[in-house]
């Protein structure tokens, strides 16, 4: 690893589109998600507010890095106080909002505002056999790890067109 990324681990997750989402599936918790993408950074301000009350805030930056299979790239993570959250909202950033619900292995983002109509289910990984080793429910419909597209930084800019499109790409139709 790269002396200037020592803190970093690599992330290794796989995403796949749903047509709807699966109601058989036992979610054992879920959080509203805040993201602030900040312009012209690759930093990422992270708010959840988790179902039993609880709120984590995080500063996250992420740089690209594909290799073969799950492996996105590295990330860097810090826990933020409260204060220090709403220093660092104050700087223009995109944001983005979504509903997660946790179905393990996976994470199920129901995404809100412009991106509505997008399900996304990824799940992470520690090695790459484990990501290889992933069997897939009959409720995911295809994956997209390899589309940038379907990345928060990329989503983040896109229209309501913009998602139509996309899915249209993959044989779904977004509901409106």
């Amino acid at each position: 690893m790269h002396p200037q990324h020592k803190y970093a681990r690599i992330e290794r997750e796989r995403r796949f589109l749903l047509r709807a989402f699966p109601h058989c599936a036992t979610v054992v918790e879920f959080r509203r998600i805040v993201d602030h993408y900040i312009e012209g950074t690759s930093l990422r301000l992270r708010e959840q507010h988790y179902n039993d009350g609880l709120t984590t805030l995080k500063l996250t930056q992420k740089i690209p890095v594909r290799a073969d299979g799950a492996q996105q790239g590295l990330i860097t993570s810090i826990y933020l106080t409260s204060g220090e959250f709403s220093v660092l909202a104050q700087l223009p950033a995109k944001r983005l909002s979504k509903i997660r619900y946790s179905v393990p292995p996976f994470g199920i983002d129901v995404f809100e505002g412009a991106l509505k109509g997008l399900l996304i289910a990824e799940a992470e990984f520690d090695s790459s056999v484990e990501a290889e080793a992933l069997i897939l429910p009959d409720f995911i419909c295809c994956e997209v790890s390899g589309d940038d597209r379907f990345t928060g930084g990329k989503l983040v800019g896109a229209s309501q067109q913009d998602i139509r499109s996309w899915l249209l790409d993959y044989g779904i139709r977004a509901e409106s």
